[in-house]
């Protein structure tokens, strides 16, 4: 029973780190495209 809530707690532990890394990494590509954005836009101009 020990050994079962161990592997619980630890899938938690990993769910919430690679949540975590995952926000991180689509607000990156969010400001990527923005970035890209503003460039056509100066562009255009």
């Amino acid at each position: 029973m020990k050994l079962f809530k161990k592997m619980i707690g630890l899938s938690f532990i990993l769910t919430f780190a690679l949540a975590v890394s995952a926000c991180s990494t689509m607000e990156g590509l969010g400001e990527d495209i923005e970035d890209a954005g503003e460039s056509v836009q100066d562009a255009a101009q």
